[in-house]
């Protein structure tokens, strides 16, 4: 019984580790990610000084940089460093927070609070929100084409740039956003909210692992499809852990107003199916993930741990 007891408690204090060690990696990947986005961005003392400090002001202002953790992560897994996909882990950023720039404006969510913080055009107006964003989302292309570290072939540089676009146009996050707005006060059935969350939020999320796996030349096939099993079903799953967190999270610790997909009558999981169906559904979708980094082995853990802390996160 003792003995029983004792290795209860070993197992719990290796994961209780286990996650210490994961926390610590992100910590630090996202100190990299402030210091590399911060040195990417015009200074403030450039002209146009306003846009540019207001540039600074939506893209250096927190943020989880859970898209490039998930590159960092893949790259990896497949034997490369952080600092050869760190541009790329830039671009993806400043497509995200293009986005959310361009969400949180009158014309789409109309929010006042983004990172805890004022939204930018209620920090500075609503004409320099929408440079912001189209301003963030050319310099995502521009760093992919000129970053000294990715790689040099021109092959896989057009590769890297096609992959962001299309994930970020019509066909991915710009699409599934476009959905969104249409569905408002419909009820959509549940595989319509999956194809617009696959659009909206998960396109950014697989990108986030494919474009750490062009990085890489000859990758074997077993590995690219590994991740790509792994990256559609963790997008989703994120998704439906942000629609829980609107429900059940708090606005302290998530840095933006909850209850918001409700008073706008969004189509979301839990109001289609329901709490305890969407937790549910989530862990599917995250054992699904996880089961396809089988043939990485050890080299995946990293990614395992982001997955096993997205489905856990409360902000």
């Amino acid at each position: 019984m003792n003995a029983a007891a004792d290795g209860t408690r070993q197992a719990t204090q290796e994961t209780s580790d286990r996650r210490e060690g994961f926390r610590a990696q992100l910590e630090s990947w996202q100190a990299r990610m402030e210091s590399a986005l911060a040195a990417r961005l015009p200074g403030p003392e450039v002209v146009p000084s306003r846009l540019h400090e207001a540039m600074r002001y939506s893209v250096l202002g927190g943020g989880k940089r859970i898209r490039p953790a998930l590159l960092f992560a893949a790259a990896r897994a497949i034997g490369k460093s952080e600092e050869e996909v760190e541009g790329a882990a830039c671009a993806i950023e400043l497509i995200h927070v293009y986005s959310l720039v361009h969400d949180d404006l009158p014309a789409m969510d109309d929010d006042d609070l983004r990172r805890g913080r004022p939204t930018v055009h209620k920090a500075y107006d609503e004409a320099t929100g929408v440079l912001v964003g189209d301003a963030l989302q050319t310099l995502a292309f521009q760093v992919l084409t000129r970053d000294p570290a990715l790689p040099a072939s021109p092959a896989t540089r057009l590769r890297l740039v096609e992959l962001l676009a299309e994930a970020s146009g019509s066909f991915g996050m710009a699409g599934g956003q476009a959905i969104d707005l249409a569905a408002q006060g419909q009820r959509l059935n549940l595989a319509q909210l999956e194809e617009m969350h696959s659009r909206k939020t998960g396109a950014l999320i697989r990108v986030s692992v494919m474009m750490a796996a062009a990085c890489a030349s000859s990758l074997d096939s077993r590995v690219q499809d590994a991740l790509a099993g792994f990256a559609a079903p963790i997008g989703l799953a994120f998704q439906i852990q942000d629609d829980l967190l609107d429900v059940l999270g708090d606005v302290t610790t998530l840095g933006k107003a909850t209850g918001a997909d409700s008073e706008r009558a969004k189509p979301t999981y839990p109001a289609i199916i329901g709490i305890e169906a969407s937790q549910e559904w989530a862990r599917r979708l995250h054992a699904q993930a996880l089961d396809s980094l089988a043939p990485l082995g050890s080299r995946a853990d990293l990614l395992r741990a982001l997955a096993d802390w997205l489905l856990a996160r409360h902000y």
